[in-house]
Formats: C-alpha cells, sequence, structure tokens
C-alpha cells in the first residue's frame, strides 16, 4: 500500500486518490470524531487498512481513515476459543500473537498481509471443501457507523446486522474490533507437485475430498497442472532455515516468476514455451510447519487478479472453458489459473453464500493486458451463476448482482439502518451495491435485525 500525506494508492498500485483529508486513526474516539467531522462537512468517509484490494473500493475524495494503528489483540479466551482483537492487525500478526496462545484460524488464505477487517470486508477464503471462509469465523463485529455510533453486532442482539457486516465491502460503516471463534493451534504437512491436467480436473471431487486443503493452478498451454494440499499431522513443526526459505521464496518464486513474467511481457510469443517451463521448475517439495505459515506465501511480483465464485459442480467446466478461450483468442496469460474450494456459508453477500463453492482466479502480470481476458473469463463465470470476490476485479453493477444473492435485500436494510445517509459509500459500492434505500422501501420484516 502506498499512503502518503496526501494520497492513497493500492498494493497493485492501479488505483489512487487523493482524499480531502486523511485522519490516522489511534483509538476508536478517533474514528467516531473522524466520521462525525466528515457528517458536518458533508463529506463522505472510507476506511483503509493495507490496501490489498484489486478494487477501488477504499477510494474517496472525502476523508480516509487509516486505521493500521489500531492493531492490538484485545482479549483471548483460550478455553471458548474466542479472541477480539481491533481491526487493524494484519492476519500475519494475529497468526503469530494465536500461536502464542495455542490457538490458529481454522482456514486461511495465502496472503496474510491484509488487515482482518479488509480480508473479511470483501470475503477472503483459502480453501478446503468443508471449510468455511475467514469471515465465516467473526461471531460479533463492533464498528463505527454513519451517525459516528459505536455498535456491536452479534448473533443474540443484531443477527442480520452480524451477517451483513460478515462481508460488508465496507459499506456498513468502519469496523474497528471483530471477535473470532479460533481453533486450536496445528501443523500441517505441505505438498506442492504436479500431475497431469487432465487427470486433475478430472478428479477433483476425489482430491478434494482426501485433503483438508487442496488446490490446483492450471497453466494456459502447460499439459501438468500445480497441484497445492495441505493436511493436519501429529509431528512437530520443521520450518525451513534461512538458506531455504530463500531457495525456495526467493530464488524460486520470486525472482524467477519475475524473470518468466517480465519475458513472457516483452515477448508474447514466448509464453507458451515459458508456461511450460514454470510447471517443469516446479517440481515436488514437502514442508511441514506451523498453519498459518504453511498457508501464506510472500508476494513480491505485481499482477491483477479477478476472481470468481461458483457452484462447486461448474468449477471444472468453467476452468476448461477458460483454457479454452485463451488459446482461442490467443490471450497472452503468463499467470496460472488458481482454483480453490470453500463449504457454504449465510453471510448475506458472501461469495460462497448458501452453496457449496469453487474459486476460480485469473492473473495478469503487472503493465500486460488484463481487459479483455477478464472481461471474457467474466462472461463464462456469469453463464455459471459466478459471484465475484469483492476485493478483486470485475465488472458488475448492483443490477446484474442483485438476482445472484438469494439475501440482497436483507443485506440492503442494514445498509439503510446502519448508513442512511450514504456516509461510507463511494462510486464502487454505488456501482456494485446501488445508492442507500430507504428502509421502507426494501420490504424487509424485521429490518432492525429481528430476523
Amino acid at each position: 500500500m502506498g499512503l502518503t500525506d496526501t494520497t492513497f494508492t493500492t498494493w497493485a498500485g492501479d488505483e489512487r486518490c487523493r482524499p480531502a483529508r486523511i485522519v490516522r486513526a489511534r483509538t476508536v474516539d478517533d474514528v467516531r470524531d473522524a466520521v462525525r467531522a466528515a457528517a458536518r462537512d458533508g463529506l463522505t468517509v472510507k476506511a483503509v487498512g493495507s490496501g490489498h484490494s484489486f478494487t477501488p473500493a477504499a477510494m474517496t475524495d472525502g476523508v480516509l481513515v487509516d486505521i493500521a494503528a489500531l492493531d492490538r489483540v484485545l482479549d483471548v479466551d483460550r478455553e471458548a476459543g474466542l479472541v477480539r482483537v481491533e481491526a487493524g492487525i494484519t492476519i500475519h500478526a494475529l497468526a503469530d500473537a494465536l500461536a502464542g496462545h495455542g490457538l490458529a484460524f481454522e482456514n486461511l488464505g495465502d496472503i496474510d498481509r491484509q488487515t482482518i477487517a479488509g480480508a473479511t470486508a470483501t470475503g477472503t477464503h483459502g480453501t478446503g471443501g468443508a471449510l468455511r471462509n475467514i469471515s465465516s469465523q467473526i461471531v460479533a463485529v463492533d464498528l463505527v457507523d454513519g451517525h459516528g455510533d459505536l455498535v456491536r453486532l452479534d448473533a443474540t442482539t443484531d443477527p442480520d446486522g452480524l451477517r451483513a457486516a460478515r462481508v460488508s465491502v465496507g459499506a456498513l460503516g468502519i469496523v474497528v474490533a471483530v471477535t473470532l471463534r479460533c481453533v486450536p493451534a496445528y501443523v500441517l504437512r505441505g505438498v506442492d507437485t504436479t500431475a497431469p491436467l487432465d487427470e486433475v480436473l478430472d478428479a477433483v471431487d476425489e482430491r478434494v475430498a482426501a485433503h483438508r486443503h487442496f488446490e490446483l493452478y492450471a497453466f494456459p498451454h502447460a499439459r501438468r497442472a500445480l497441484t497445492r494440499t495441505n493436511d493436519v499431522v501429529d509431528e512437530p513443526a520443521t520450518p525451513p532455515g534461512r538458506v531455504a526459505r530463500f531457495l525456495r521464496q526467493g530464488l524460486l518464486e520470486t525472482y524467477a516468476l519475475r524473470g518468466l513474467s517480465a519475458a513472457g511481457r516483452a515477448v508474447p510469443p514466448a509464453i507458451p514455451t515459458l508456461n511450460r517451463t514454470v510447471v517443469r521448475l516446479a517440481g515436488t517439495t514437502v514442508r511441514t510447519d506451523r498453519s498459518d505459515r504453511i498457508f501464506a506465501s510472500p508476494r513480491h511480483v505485481r499482477f491483477m487478479e479477478m476472481e470468481y465464485a461458483l457452484p462447486r459442480a461448474a468449477t471444472v467446466p468453467a476452468v476448461r472453458e477458460i483454457l479454452a478461450t485463451i488459446d482461442r483468442h490467443g490471450y497472452a496469460v503468463n499467470f496460472p489459473i488458481e482454483v480453490r474450494f470453500v463449504a457454504g456459508d449465510d453471510a448475506l453477500l458472501s461469495p460462497a453464500h448458501g452453496r457449496d463453492t469453487g474459486y476460480v482466479a485469473v492473473h495478469a502480470y503487472h503493465g500486460m493486458e488484463w481487459r479483455p481476458y477478464f472481461r471474457a473469463v467474466e462472461a463464462i463465470a456469469d453463464a455459471h451463476g459466478g459471484r465475484p470476490h469483492w476485493g478483486k476485479r470485475h465488472f458488475q453493477t448492483a443490477g446484474s448482482l442483485a438476482g445472484r444473492y438469494p439475501e440482497w435485500d436483507r443485506f440492503q436494510a442494514v445498509r439503510s439502518r446502519l448508513d442512511p445517509e450514504g456516509r461510507f459509500a463511494n462510486a464502487y459500492t454505488t456501482q456494485t451495491l446501488g445508492p442507500v434505500r430507504d428502509t421502507a422501501r426494501v420490504g424487509i420484516a424485521g429490518a432492525a435485525g429481528s430476523a
């Protein structure tokens, strides 16, 4: 993230704004004061954490509230597995803190530099056919609403509010703390290897069922796929030494990938050969370590990303269609298609709402044209009822999305209640969620959260 005294730029570097003012909040009262001052001055407000979203979700010309300093662990109940933390703590820092208490996240994605508020607001998920996304671990949310008031949303006092706030796209208020349900710490054995692509795709269901965590990477123009499996083992963690970690994460995952990607950008006709080279270099690696260290990988190579959540049964057909589309149109694609799986959940705007889900992510190396490829992928996802990852590129609008979420209107009712004046709206939320609506017109019984 690039945050100066006057501007904010996302990690990918393509979204930038110059707010009227930037508030670096250190307390909840700082957040409340910022919202109330914005209301007095007729300005909108957005919160920003690590800036890892690929969308303009945090862009504003009003007041930008930086919550990075709200990064404390507030309470740990090890016996109940409940941990209350401030919203600006990063997943990396929180995972370290949890480990010190013998606890861990049930599931994580493969990037851990986001704030917990940002990761959950966009529906960050990880992989595991029987596991839900990170947001499903939230049991309570403390946020500052459009009036500048501090409110708590939980299953007892405000069940609709909680289900809306778990994946809120930043449209309900500024989250200042969350309470998470964690699990006892565990060790994973991670195996990365390659296998024939058709063989992997034909046996996806069996592979997902056989492992706690399974994902695959399908490289365009390559006949082999990279597979990644992570399973719990009753063994001590054996983290790699500094040299081994550099050889894997530095030399291969950073310098080799960056070099091959840059070569493909410079000479697009060479991409098929380069992709096959990447798969051949991948080989097999085995790691046994603390769960969060197995999940997360560093991101030193810049790229653009789109990701769609599809009904589980549609995942493999969609991947095959994407690969065929790349070949048919000759798109220059030197990043793999990433495929992951999660169980359904009940967050109102979760891309996995109400259905077991396969996530399909596509990428484009920094500086390469991505729009035609991403639009073609989105058309395939649309045909399968796909829902976009809220933190990654897409071209959807509220009109195209409303029918894909069975409880869309229930979310809008919560939004109208917590932010009746649209204090937390920006161009992105207006495009994807529509304007804030009058609760009376939404037609949801119990809009105050009693449903």
